[in-house]
């Protein structure tokens, strides 16, 4: 089958109400292919959890197959790309949820798979010093060629992409609506900059509007997306917040700035940190440093080729590797009792072998 014909059934599938990226992975999964799926018969599909019968028959909708088909029209009439999670061209730190989209599409000049990705969120309303402080960190990270990714938001978020801008860094927008628009439609002319030098990239096909129940959906790809997530002044509650709690459930590195006690604007960093949800960050510095974005010198690299690993370290390592990356789960992958695994967990930070990561997990190095 032509890819034509077969991209039809996978933005068909991604279209069907109340299915979900969980569940339309297992009827995929099950089934073969998107195309498949649309063939069965209603026998097959009931043996999917929660497929019903409404979900059968919006399947066996011929209005469904013709919306997907306007859909791919316009996306190719406005050089938008479709990302398919069996693909190639899918985003990599995508491909291990199961909650992460089927499809993704993405206006854009630069790849989704760039070696250093930066989130950065925040309040809507932040005050002159939190701009201040998204900018400077931004303009900071220029040494790195890091991407930088947010919402396209008012506040904390569009002052991260303006300065990625300005910095020559690429940025990338990801919006909880179609590409048939722009929202707000203040930072049109941005969004516009940013495809040239990064792109915008949504799950939502065109007319979906950006209304407020689809933000926590956007912010958990603006998480994914992530491998620093840094939350530049939040109240204790809102996007942001959420953000962050997506950044610890996908096991990512999130950062928080740290303010005022009396400040509302601080709240919810403040929060992030003492819970432990988040480290405690003040410089882009100190990012590059706990990130290990530093460059080697010939020195380092000789010396960490020739390390030497024990067998419970090598253990540990493939174990984290293949995403049991928590105390209680390596104890118990690895037969070795708590304070045997938190001694040897210990010993290969210092060897510079795992980092530590909020909620007593653990991420490799090497």
């Amino acid at each position: 089958m032509a890819k034509a014909e077969t991209d039809v059934y996978r933005v068909a599938l991604s279209m069907v109400k109340n299915v979900g990226s969980v569940r339309a992975k297992q009827l995929i999964n099950q089934l073969g292919s998107a195309e498949a799926v649309f063939d069965a018969a209603d026998s097959e599909l009931k043996q999917v959890t929660g497929i019903s019968k409404g979900i059968i028959e919006t399947i066996r909708s011929v209005d469904t197959i013709e919306s997907a088909k306007k859909e791919l029209d316009f996306i190719r009439k406005n050089n938008i790309q479709l990302l398919y999670f069996l693909d190639d061209d899918y985003p990599d730190r995508l491909k291990h949820y199961d909650d992460a989209p089927i499809c993704l599409y993405y206006k854009g000049s630069v790849s989704l798979n760039a070696e250093k990705h930066v989130s950065i969120v925040g309040t809507r309303s932040p005050t002159e010093k939190g701009k201040w402080i998204c900018e400077k960190l931004v303009e900071d990270l220029g040494s790195t060629d890091a991407t930088i990714i947010s919402g396209l938001a008012y506040g904390i978020d569009i002052a991260a992409h303006k300065s990625a801008l300005k910095s020559k860094l690429p940025t990338i927008g990801v919006v909880a609506h179609g590409l048939d628009t722009i929202y707000p439609s203040a930072h049109k002319s941005v969004a516009r900059e940013m495809v040239a030098q990064g792109g915008i990239l949504t799950e939502f096909v065109r007319s979906i509007k950006p209304d407020r129940d689809r933000f926590p959906a956007r912010n958990r790809i603006i998480a994914m997306l992530s491998d620093a997530l840094i939350v530049v002044e939040s109240k204790e509650s809102g996007g942001s917040m959420i953000t962050a709690n997506f950044g610890n459930d996908y096991s990512k590195d999130v950062f928080a700035i740290p303010g005022r006690i009396d400040d509302p604007f601080s709240k919810g960093c403040n929060k992030l940190i003492k819970d432990h949800k988040a480290y405690l960050l003040e410089s882009a510095d100190e990012l590059i440093r706990m990130m290990r974005w530093e460059p080697k010198t010939k020195k380092e690299v000789q010396r960490s080729l020739f390390l030497d690993l024990t067998r419970e370290e090598q253990k540990v390592l493939e174990t984290i590797k293949i995403g049991i990356d928590g105390i209680d789960g390596l104890c118990h992958s690895i037969a070795l009792s708590k304070s045997e695994m938190a001694a040897l967990l210990l010993d290969m930070e210092l060897k510079g072998l795992i980092k530590s990561l909020p909620g007593s997990r653990f991420m490799a190095l090497n």
